[in-house]
Order: C-alpha cells, then sequence, then structure tokens
C-alpha cells in the first residue's frame, strides 16, 4: 500500500527532521558570540515565531541594517536553529540585525502559506524598523535550499507590489524548478545527499495541487520576466542536484539586467554551507557576510 505525500512528509520530518538539521561541529562558530531576542510577527497565514540575532559590539546612534534568514529543510522540516550559525556569523561579520524565521511547513502548512509567511514577515520587518532599533530602508533577504526559494518568492512579490526594495537576494543552493521530473537532476557523484524519492515527497507535500508547480512563487525559473528584481548572490554547489537550475537562474537574471554574483562551489555537495567541508562551507558563509556588508552600507 502506498503512502501519501503526506505521510511520506509527516515521516521525513518525524525520522529524518534532526539529522537534516545537523550543522557540522567545526562550522558552529562557537567563538562568535550571541545575541538573541525572540519576536512574533502576525501574518496573513497566522503568527509567525522569529529569532532576531544583534552585532556583538554595542548599539551606535545609528541603527543597523537587516537581514532577513529563511532555513532550508525541503518545506517540511521546521528547524531554525539550523541556520544558528550563520546567523551568529553574519551579525557579527556583516554587522547587521538578522532574523532568523521559523515558517510553516508542509503538509500541515503547504503552498501558498510559506511564501504567504516569508513575505508578510520580510515586510513587517521593513516597515517596524525604528520601534526594534534596525534599518528596514537598508533590508536583506536570504536563505538556505528551501529557505532561498521562498527569499526568491519574496523579492518577487515586493516588486510585483511595489512594497520595499531588497538590497541583496542570497539564493544558497535553491530548488527553483519543481516542475521538472528530480530525475532528471544529475549530479557528478554516486550517492549525492538530495535523491529523487527524497526530492520528490517534499515537492508533493509542498505543492499538493500540481497546477501550481509552474507558478513563479514556487518554480522561479519559470517566470517569464525577472527585471527589476534585487542584486542577487547566487552560491551553488559542483555536486548538488540543483546545480543547474541555480546555475540557469543566476543567467537569466544578469539577462534581465539584474546584478549577479555567482559562485559554484567545487568538489561540494547540497547543502555544505552545513555540514560542510569545512572550508568551503566558512568560505561561502563569509561571501555572504561581505557581499551583505557592501550591500547594506550607507
Amino acid at each position: 500500500m502506498l503512502l501519501s505525500p503526506g505521510v511520506q512528509a509527516r515521516g521525513v520530518q518525524l525520522l529524518l527532521g534532526r539529522m537534516m538539521s545537523r550543522v557540522h561541529k567545526e562550522l558552529r562558530f562557537t567563538d562568535v558570540p550571541k545575541r538573541t531576542e525572540s519576536l512574533r510577527v502576525d501574518t496573513g497565514a497566522g503568527p509567525v515565531a522569529c529569532t532576531v540575532y544583534r552585532p556583538p559590539t554595542a548599539p551606535t546612534a545609528t541603527p543597523a541594517p537587516v537581514y532577513v534568514n529563511f532555513h532550508g529543510g525541503g518545506f517540511v522540516v521546521a528547524r531554525p536553529e539550523q541556520d544558528d550559525h550563520i546567523c551568529r556569523y553574519i551579525a557579527a561579520a556583516a554587522g547587521c540585525v538578522v532574523i532568523n524565521v521559523d515558517y510553516a511547513v508542509a503538509p500541515q502548512r503547504p503552498f501558498p502559506a510559506p511564501v504567504t509567511q516569508a513575505y508578510d514577515v520580510t515586510a513587517w520587518v521593513a516597515e517596524h524598523g525604528t520601534a526594534h532599533d534596525w534599518d528596514g530602508t537598508r533590508l536583506a533577504v536570504g536563505g538556505h535550499s528551501a529557505g532561498a526559494n521562498l527569499a526568491a518568492a519574496v523579492c518577487r512579490t515586493a516588486r510585483d507590489r511595489g512594497t520595499f526594495t531588497p538590497r541583496l537576494q542570497i539564493l544558497d543552493s535553491a530548488p527553483l524548478d519543481q516542475l521538472a521530473d528530480p530525475a532528471t537532476k544529475p549530479s557528478p557523484i554516486a550517492k549525492p545527499l538530495l535523491t529523487p524519492q527524497l526530492m520528490r515527497i517534499f515537492t508533493a507535500a509542498y505543492v499538493p495541487d500540481p497546477a501550481d508547480l509552474t507558478d513563479p512563487l514556487v518554480s522561479p525559473a519559470h517566470a517569464d520576466d525577472l527585471s527589476g528584481l534585487p542584486p542577487a548572490l547566487v552560491i551553488t554547489a559542483e555536486h548538488d542536484r540543483l546545480r543547474d537550475e541555480g546555475d540557469a537562474y543566476a543567467k537569466a537574471l544578469e539577462a534581465h539586467g539584474v546584478p549577479v554574483t555567482h559562485r559554484v562551489f567545487a568538489g561540494v555537495d547540497h547543502y555544505f554551507t552545513h555540514t560542510g567541508p569545512v572550508a568551503a562551507g566558512k568560505e561561502a558563509i563569509d561571501l555572504m557576510a561581505t557581499t551583505l556588508r557592501t550591500a547594506l552600507a550607507t
């Protein structure tokens, strides 16, 4: 008897969630201090808990810029703490406030709920900076794996609504084409982290209606118009099944006049910013921080 996509996704949550959110011990930046506070934002798809990371230096007269981060997990694993190392490092190295978003996940809350929450939280952050001591006019968004997909959706929604304009979008190992069969997404290694079956479980749980698979908020690679989107840092991994669609999206953004920094990291697989190799993971995270610092400068 075949299990439904929802049951399979819940199995991933229960059996693999903790393993999928592990971070290599040498990537945890234990020397970087942590200054955090909790925040709750009401959205059109329910309240969302967030963790606010402050730069470890004393506050200045000028509020710090702000970066909104979306964690990965195939749209089904709700563990924002997996990005703690990245949030702490970026807050310290880029000198910005980081908002780590605990958005809803499938199968309990499939598309469009996560996109609604991601956009509404970011819009709230842009609007309420004065009350929370960050500069909402100097804002960037980004994410990792599924979170990078959500960051792209936030940027597209903000452009279409004419609300706020992020100064940068960071797309790290993003799934950008949910329509294509995962079996057609190759990897040069025998056992990449993402298997076609696991990817199918993620997609079926997150997008239960196949008609939505080509929606640009689900599959940014299928968008006709990418003009007017924020500058992008696109990070892809040589051995990742998602590499080709990330590379293609970077080229498509450039073709539509969007400034793009695209870096392919050699010899690494999906989610290497969490699982290593350590040297490549640290280099990629530092690239995020330095690119953010430049983009968010006054």
